[in-house]
């Protein structure tokens, strides 16, 4: 195997393990501040964090600009406000809902994104979906009913919420794929951080209270949230796709789950039940089936990369 693969495969990997025990953080971060702040101080140090890579590696960032079509001032603002509009609303949800769940369904529960985008894409009239896709959804909806749904046939309300930030989540991937080609990936992401971590601190300051000491007893949640998942996990993703096909590393970020529910067990005691075990599996079954079966696909017809 190709050395650069190997190392963007181990590059995916970490980015998986910092996604997956960042559900640990939010859910630390919340005994101390509102899900609103929380998000708004993160995704501040996750834009301070993205400032460096801005201003470095100037050769690179102009070859690439030379590549991409230059982006109006407006399509900026515009795709901006977009995609930090819908992760504002992603995170917001989730990070509610981990006040009623655990860390570890949260993050098999969010991972259902990996199924959503393809059925949504249909819905845009993007490129048809394959069989997988609807298998690995049919897979994923009977997980989340053993993971998320009580034999009196209730949802929680922490998992109802989770469950609807996904779909926000697949959101946010098809607005990105729409908007890379014409904006170049960091400057999307900084707008994306700055547009949200902006649209949760209003939202805060409207119905929650916020206090020094409460964010400096969060501080090290936040720190874990702002740079490690947002700054490092993303520029680690960025690096390894430039060697690394997207349905290659989309299996291997979706196993973020997996670490999130390690990261519950190892760090806040949480466990899973015979039925939530079940459901888990399910679930993590129908994403990898979406994501292999057109990966399968397309080496049969000879254009995999």
């Amino acid at each position: 195997m190709d050395n650069r693969i190997l190392k963007s495969d181990a590059l995916l990997l970490i980015t998986a393990i910092i996604w997956g025990f960042a559900f640990v953080a939010q859910r630390v971060g919340m005994d101390y501040v509102g899900p609103f702040t929380f998000n708004g101080v993160r995704f501040a140090l996750g834009a301070l964090s993205l400032l460096p890579l801005l201003f470095i590696s100037r050769e690179e960032r102009t070859a690439a600009e030379n590549i991409l079509p230059k982006p109006s001032l407006r399509l900026i603002v515009f795709g901006g406000f977009l995609v930090g509009f819908l992760l504002f609303m992603g995170m917001s949800l989730q990070q509610m809902g981990l006040v009623y769940t655990t860390a570890g369904k949260a993050g098999f529960i969010t991972s259902l994104y990996v199924v959503i985008v393809p059925i949504m894409a249909l819905f845009l009239k993007q490129p048809a979906t394959n069989p997988g896709t609807w298998l690995g959804a049919g897979l994923a909806g009977v997980g989340l009913y053993f993971l998320s749904i009580s034999e009196r046939f209730a949802i929680e309300i922490g998992d109802l919420l989770v469950f609807i930030c996904a779909f926000f989540w697949a959101a946010q991937v098809i607005a990105i794929g729409w908007l890379s080609p014409k904006i170049q990936s960091l400057k999307l992401a900084f707008g994306q951080f700055v547009v949200c971590s902006i649209l949760s601190l209003v939202a805060a300051g409207i119905v929650e209270e916020i206090n020094w000491s409460a964010l400096v007893q969060a501080s090290w949640p936040l720190l874990y949230g702002g740079i490690l998942s947002s700054g490092v996990a993303f520029t680690f993703q960025v690096m390894a796709q430039r060697y690394t096909h997207s349905a290659h590393a989309s299996i291997i970020m979706s196993l973020e789950s997996v670490f999130a529910a390690i990261g519950g067990w190892l760090l806040l005691d949480e466990t899973f039940s015979l039925r939530g075990i079940i459901g888990c599996g399910l679930m993590l079954s129908g994403v990898l089936i979406s994501q292999l079966w057109g990966m399968v696909g397309r080496r049969s017809v000879g254009i995999e990369s």
